[in-house]
């Protein structure tokens, strides 16, 4: 069973008991937070639920690339349940 869920700007594919870096929450460390905006829901008979999913993959075409700047502030979320 897994989910795709909306948050900060970005789509996250998820499964029970992965753990996954999303942009800064609010909240205090060891807080349980709930993600409204799920776009679709899987289980083993297909899609239960689905809404406009939107996955891209990028692949660089040619040359090397080095970013300087900062660093975004992420949030450390471990995915306990998927509930519809």
């Amino acid at each position: 069973m897994y989910a795709v869920i909306k948050t900060g700007g970005k789509q996250y594919k998820v499964s029970v008991d992965d753990e996954i870096f999303v942009e800064k929450l609010e909240g205090e460390a060891g807080s349980q937070v709930t993600f409204d905006e799920v776009l679709a829901v899987s289980d083993d008979n297909g899609i239960v639920r689905n809404k406009k999913v939107i996955i891209s993959k990028y692949k660089a075409k040619k040359g090397y690339r080095r970013k300087n700047g900062h660093r975004q502030p992420y949030t450390r979320v471990l995915i306990k349940a998927i509930n519809v």
